[in-house]
């Protein structure tokens, strides 16, 4: 949780005397609420934690949240109630537990929008507060499943051998206090090693990042960690514990002080930290727990034997388009993706870099049209109610661009297929490096090696050669001249034609 993302709480947030019938949001003025916005009906209190999320943020309370919440709402089952943990910073603790973990989804669309009040979270820890409670709640034997969303940075896997990276401080206190972890995989692997010696079944671990294969991911952190202190423990998680590799997709801006306090006016609810969201929702997960598989399927969530063949379609379609039109839009003065495909240049370059370079490389996904996925994700990133801002497309480019976008540009050049929209995509980042638009105005770059890669942008200039050579982004495709060549001279369009002019000619050229 970044200090942007914190809401400001005020005492007395709005006039009473202009908005007399707005009250606080707890356990106790629940069905007050009821006649403006849908509120949990289900009794809370029978709720059954089963489920310890780490991380909770506004995608979390916006996407697998609300499938729990639906599964207790239903009367399905009270057995998968969800206790959020923290690790870095106490504000979403400051703003739920006043408001005894309750909190409004608005879902909103070009047709209007609707609310509901989410129930299902029964607690909140922030774990550096109370190490203790958080271990003492993943030993329980009610928890029967570890849920993450901790970016794909935060899983530490070397990129040059793909193999857990130990390498770090909080590893280091973790290994030596194991009662007192600081990191996510310090308190899994403790929390497991309790349960084994207990004789208790573990929990199954299911990572909701936006990764290649995030299960896999999730368990070579886990194992990897494990190894590091016990080889007999990291043998038995490899064995019993299940990490399924999860799909899901949702857009979920962050949410605005001016966002919480329209809520408020029209609801009537005044929420701490409201989430606002679109209404699509998807969430696929491979079929493999290991305590009990929560209902989630009588309630939209699609269960599969292996999910690689959707993350490939979201990932590559809808989080590399939203790579390219962040930068591109950005460096146009653009300000959210609405107003990006509003710009008939934008809408036609995003339509045909899905339709002519990526679709072609792509598996179709058992029950998937893709024609249908790809128009309702031109849709989707049209929807002006949701009008997504473009510097959170922007954020962690170094993440983003080797995972959603560089995997299809190296099939493209390995297939020899066309891939000039791909470049242009890249070069679209590496101009954005700079951190500037066309017009000259700041844009911001916020990434977590910054630093080095906006000064090896500002040394090339139009030869990304420099910035090629950070080979735990790019690999060898630096050695690829023909390829260097079409990113330098997408550079050089950029420079001297402006962004529009360098999108039109690239979307009407032959891809070749």
């Amino acid at each position: 949780m970044t200090q942007a993302e914190i809401l400001p709480l005020p005492a007395a947030p709005f006039p009473a005397a202009a908005l007399p019938e707005i009250r606080p949001l707890t356990q106790a003025t629940l069905r007050s609420h009821g006649e403006q916005l849908t509120v949990p009906t289900y009794d809370r209190d029978a709720l059954i934690p089963a489920v310890v999320h780490f991380s909770v943020g506004g995608f979390h309370r916006a996407h697998q949240l609300l499938y729990f919440d639906e599964v207790a709402e239903r009367r399905i089952s009270a057995g998968w109630g969800v206790v959020g943990v923290g690790l870095h910073s106490r504000t979403m603790k400051d703003a739920l537990a006043p408001q005894d973990h309750l909190y409004t989804v608005v879902e909103r669309s070009p047709d209007g929008e609707r609310a509901r009040v989410v129930g299902v979270m029964v607690d909140y820890h922030f774990a550096p507060d109370a190490p203790g409670r958080v271990l003492d709640l993943l030993t329980h034997p009610d928890t029967r499943m570890v849920s993450l969303t901790i970016t794909g940075s935060g899983y530490r896997i070397a990129p040059a051998t793909g193999t857990f990276d130990g390498d770090d401080e909080d590893i280091a206190w973790d290994l030596a206090h194991p009662d007192r972890p600081r990191t996510v995989f310090g308190f899994i692997v403790e929390a497991l090693d309790r349960r084994r010696r207990a004789g208790l079944p573990p929990f199954t671990v299911v990572s909701c990042d936006n990764m290649h294969r995030n299960g896999d991911a999730a368990r070579t952190a886990v194992v990897g960690f494990a190894r590091l202190r016990n080889e007999v423990l990291a043998r038995w998680i490899t064995d019993r514990v299940s990490f399924p590799s999860s799909m899901v997709d949702r857009i979920t801006p962050h949410t605005t002080p001016g966002e919480r306090e329209a809520v408020a006016r029209r609801y009537g609810v005044d929420d701490r930290w409201p989430v606002i969201t679109e209404p699509f929702s998807q969430w696929v997960i491979e079929d493999d727990f290991c305590n009990g598989r929560p209902p989630l399927d009588q309630v939209g969530v699609r269960f599969v034997a292996d999910v690689g063949r959707y993350e490939l379609m979201k990932t590559r379609l809808l989080n590399a388009s939203h790579c390219a039109l962040g930068y591109l839009g950005s460096l146009a003065g653009l300000p959210s993706l609405d107003l990006v495909m509003a710009d008939p240049v934008f809408a036609g370059y995003a339509t045909r870099l899905m339709d002519a370079e990526v679709t072609p490389l792509l598996p179709p996904p058992p029950g998937i049209d893709l024609g249908d996925y790809k128009r309702t994700l031109l849709r989707r990133f049209a929807n002006p109610a949701i009008a997504d801002g473009l510097p959170r497309l922007c954020r962690r480019g170094s993440t983003k661009i080797p995972h959603h976008l560089l995997p299809s540009l190296r099939e493209a050049l390995d297939q020899d297929r066309p891939h000039r929209l791909l470049t242009l995509a890249v070069a679209g980042w590496l101009r954005y490096l700079r951190g500037t638009d066309e017009a000259g105005r700041p844009v911001p770059v916020d990434d977590p090696h910054a630093e080095l890669l906006q000064g090896l942008a500002r040394q090339g200039g139009t030869d990304p050669r420099p910035v090629l050579g950070v080979g735990s982004i790019f690999g060898d495709l630096g050695e690829r001249p023909g390829f260097v060549a079409g990113l330098r001279d997408a550079l050089e369009r950029l420079d001297r034609d402006g962004v529009r002019a360098t999108v039109t000619a690239a979307t009407g050229a032959s891809l070749r």
